[in-house]
């Protein structure tokens, strides 16, 4: 059987990686195992940012009402809790790779939780404490939290956002076929997927 390997490079603090995440989903609903969907770490903030007052990061998430117009968007809403503001990209890519030893249903349960988590429920996924409740409503193994904060996993999400780097990316999200390093950027219309992975499909 042909198959699409796709690997997309993300950030769970930015809203268009939300958009694509449900693009893409939904591309492998409909397209099973004729799709496979890798997904690498961008840091959008690799560093702790202090600064920052929940006032002005309130203000800043006006902005995700546009993405929210796309069709095919994600949930997302003006924060309106009084937890915050995130830290930093990387508490969340532990959490997400962590779960990805888990195996493919466990990392897609956890990618998807932490997303909406954020842009939807308005919560803090920097936060040590929401992580641990996000991955204990996966109901996955409590124990195996602690793999997240092992230096193995901070060493892969750094790498993963090396290699982004390197291939030229500075802005997410980014998609490119496994076999080749030439990428398209943006949280593009799902046709555009589409029509892209019949292309890429057909040469198989």
């Amino acid at each position: 059987m042909k198959q699409a390997h796709l690997v997309v490079y993300s950030d769970y603090l930015c809203p268009w990686c939300f958009n694509i995440s449900v693009r893409l989903h939904r591309l492998e609903q409909e397209l099973g195992d004729r799709v496979r969907l890798e997904w690498r770490t961008f840091l959008l903030r690799p560093h702790p940012r202090r600064n920052r007052t929940l006032e002005e990061f309130r203000a800043y998430t006006s902005s995700w009402l546009r993405p929210a117009q796309d069709e095919d968007a994600g949930a997302f809403r003006v924060w309106s809790t009084d937890v915050g503001p995130p830290s930093h990209s990387v508490p969340p890519h532990l959490v997400a790779k962590a779960a990805e030893e888990l195996g493919p249903a466990a990392f897609r349960d956890i990618h998807e939780r932490l997303l909406h988590a954020y842009f939807a429920d308005n919560r803090d996924i920097t936060d040590r404490d929401t992580l641990a409740a996000i991955w204990s409503e996966a109901d996955l193994p409590a124990e195996e939290l602690s793999r997240a904060w092992e230096p193995r996993i901070e060493e892969k999400v750094l790498a993963q956002h090396n290699e982004a780097v390197e291939l030229g990316i500075t802005g997410v999200p980014a998609v490119r076929p496994a076999d080749q390093t030439a990428f398209v950027t943006g949280a593009l219309p799902y046709q555009t997927y589409r029509r892209w992975l019949d292309k890429l499909l057909a040469s198989r």
